[in-house]
């Protein structure tokens, strides 16, 4: 009988002091399974909820600095982090956003006409587009780097065909042109990545694992290598 109305007690007056040495035991395991449960519950924040409360914003050389240490700070020594730190004299002013593409091409490259006119080495572009997406239209000579619909050989002998000036495509396809020596990157002036885009969960194309694992080994094999 004692022991029901302890358990009722307990059940009832959780909160409250008990004089009992086993009510207290019972009441601080009961506790700790419950903020234990609570602990389970606590969903974990996720990227995409930072990003949904954020302001789309233009990239920075912070953001890719900041990034590439993270992405190679497990493989690379403390000597080889700082090698990796690109001169702020690599970048170019960022789209600040009220800029369509046609516009900010001409002020990060305002001599574009004369560059690509003095280019006639194939299997090779003068400017990059990293993309996560295949969407893109372009009314110039425009190679599109992409794995939809196109074999990687395929790819391989337009290139070796041609002369391109624009090249635009995923990481994952540009880095494997590069692997088959159907690209090189020697004579490439401007590199530019879609940092604003973001998928249906509001990711950014450096916030998803895989993508951002093929861009920062885009990086390492056809760009830091430079």
């Amino acid at each position: 009988m004692l022991q029901q109305e302890l358990t009722v007690n307990i059940q009832l007056e959780f909160s409250s002091l008990c004089n009992s040495l086993l009510c207290g035991l019972i009441k601080i395991s009961v506790s700790t399974k419950e903020d234990a449960t609570k602990t389970r519950r606590r969903r974990k924040k996720k990227i995409t909820d930072v990003l949904a409360k954020s302001e789309p914003k233009p990239g920075t050389p912070e953001d890719l600095q900041n990034l590439m240490k993270d992405y190679f700070s497990s493989s690379r020594s403390v000597i080889e982090l700082e090698e990796l730190n690109l001169p702020d004299s690599c970048f170019l002013k960022a789209n600040d956003l009220t800029h369509s593409l046609s516009s900010y091409l001409r002020e990060i490259c305002p001599k574009w006409v004369k560059l690509w006119k003095n280019h006639n080495e194939k299997k090779s572009v003068l400017m990059l587009f990293i993309l996560s997406m295949t969407a893109f239209r372009g009314d110039s000579k425009v190679m599109k780097l992409f794995a939809k619909h196109i074999k990687v050989q395929e790819q391989v002998k337009l290139l070796e065909k041609r002369v391109v000036h624009l090249g635009v495509g995923t990481p994952g396809r540009t880095k494997e042109l590069i692997k088959q020596g159907g690209l090189n990157l020697n004579p490439l002036k401007f590199l530019v990545f879609d940092w604003k885009w973001r998928d249906q969960k509001l990711r950014r194309m450096v916030d998803i694992p895989e993508i951002r694992k093929e861009v920062f080994e885009l990086l390492e094999m056809g760009v830091l290598s430079l």
